[in-house]
């Protein structure tokens, strides 16, 4: 399989306009309008400069969670604690940049056969493309 092909299958992304550090100013407040909570951030270019390999692009990682998503995640499927917390990457490729998360629905299908926790998981994914749709719009 291509690389393009595999990424595309396992990834979901959504480009901007925007600038890396305009979406980056306003991920924390576009969590709380989604009721998520932003557990940590990486300033990821900064990071592996001070560790002496500096990058050209810029680069954020945030770790959110959704409690009650987690909660039942854990209790029935702890093995998924691997692709705990969501992660959301915004980065500069060119003259866009990409707001990029695992595309959770692949790996859902995993936990079809318990109902609720499929559709609880499934709600949180369509929030979370949603939240990155209005960040990349600049909303």
């Amino acid at each position: 399989m291509q690389s393009e092909k595999m990424i595309e299958m396992v990834m979901h992304q959504t480009e901007s306009k925007l600038t890396a550090g305009q979406i980056a100013g306003q991920v924390e407040a576009a969590c709380n309008k989604y009721s998520l909570a932003l557990l940590q951030t990486y300033i990821y270019h900064e990071i592996v400069e001070s560790k002496g390999f500096p990058i050209q692009r810029k680069v954020f990682v945030y770790n959110i969670c959704q409690a009650k998503t987690a909660s039942m995640m854990l209790t029935t499927n702890p093995e998924f604690s691997t692709f705990m917390p969501c992660t959301l990457a915004v980065y500069e490729a060119g003259d866009k940049t990409v707001l990029s998360t695992m595309n959770m629905g692949i790996m859902l299908e995993a936990v079809k056969s318990n109902e609720e926790l499929y559709n609880q998981a499934s709600n949180l994914f369509k929030t979370f493309t949603q939240m990155m749709d209005e960040l990349a719009a600049g909303k």
